[in-house]
């Protein structure tokens, strides 16, 4: 859970003024039932509170709240939310696959302006894996699918290191998966600029060489299929401490990063992308342009 206050009125750049972070991994935590453990619901509900007393703290007004695939796609959701509710007041919103993808794809198309022409965008979250495509802020094709790195590490990767067997069934999965909707990219031809956010792409475009985060935002950070292709063996040997020694990769992301790297390595071979440029904003700053659009 990230709480992220911004300074932001219409017509000017949403401006951080302090970042609230939490680790939850609830795409992690569900049982055999696809429902959200009970004490995952706990930890949600203490970190929600957590989170308005750091909002009050910093004086806001206004609170955007919202959940993404693993409470969309738990199977408990509707008492979740409802406790959730109850016990801090908070109606979290629940996004769509296809409202995350447009949103995240709105925050893209806002950084890098209308210069960078037919967008193409990728997003690996903990649940799910977002694509769009398009020219305009709108994307032209815009889809959700259940390739998020913690739900495939819970589901798949038992092993630390990983079973060599099932990375390998984990691979045919993500490309099975990726492959059924390549068709309806490739329809629009190709793109003139092809980006990723989140904190996979983040982290491997880290390891693979690009600056890190004390250079600052505007500095280009980029990926490509090739040094993707080096990694992905080194990181299918290596156990989760191992990881989280490598550079930009945290203690707690070091686990889903083999299956975040397989759905990136997956997802760049089956679309055809040699390189990608990482963007700073991605769903939240999304969440928040959407709504400064709508202030009078």
């Amino acid at each position: 859970m990230h709480l992220l206050v911004v300074d932001a009125h219409p017509g000017a750049r949403p401006l951080p003024a302090h970042s609230h972070k939490a680790e939850l991994r609830l795409a992690e935590l569900l049982d055999e039932r696809g429902a959200i453990a009970d004490a995952g619901v706990e930890r949600l509900i203490a970190t929600v509170q957590d989170a308005l007393t750091a909002a009050e703290d910093k004086g806001c007004e206004e609170v955007l709240p919202f959940a993404t695939s693993a409470v969309r796609e738990a199977s408990n959701a509707d008492s979740v939310l409802s406790r959730v509710y109850a016990e801090t007041g908070i109606a979290l919103q629940v996004l769509s696959g296809e409202e995350e993808a447009r949103l995240t794809f709105l925050a893209a198309r806002r950084w890098f302006g209308w210069s960078a022409g037919k967008l193409f965008l990728l997003d690996i979250g903990g649940g799910s894996l977002e694509v769009g495509f398009g020219i305009d802020e709108e994307p032209d094709a815009a889809v959700s699918l259940p390739l998020g790195a913690g739900r495939l590490t819970a589901g798949w990767l038992r092993g630390d290191p990983a079973d060599p067997g099932e990375v390998k069934a984990l691979r045919r999965h993500v490309r099975a998966q990726i492959a059924r909707t390549v068709g309806e990219f490739s329809r629009f031809g190709s793109p003139d600029h092809v980006v990723a956010t989140s904190k996979t792409f983040k982290q491997l475009a880290r390891i693979a060489g690009a600056p890190g985060s004390g250079f600052g935002l505007y500095v280009q950070r980029s990926l490509t299929r090739a040094s993707l292709a080096e990694w992905v063996p080194r990181l299918a040997t290596m156990t989760s401490s191992e990881r989280s020694t490598l550079p930009g990769v945290s203690a707690g992301r070091a686990a889903q990063l083999l299956a975040g790297a397989l759905v990136a390595e997956g997802a760049m071979d089956l679309f055809g992308v040699e390189a990608l440029e990482i963007c700073p904003w991605a769903l939240r700053e999304g969440v928040i342009l959407r709504r400064l659009d709508h202030l009078p």
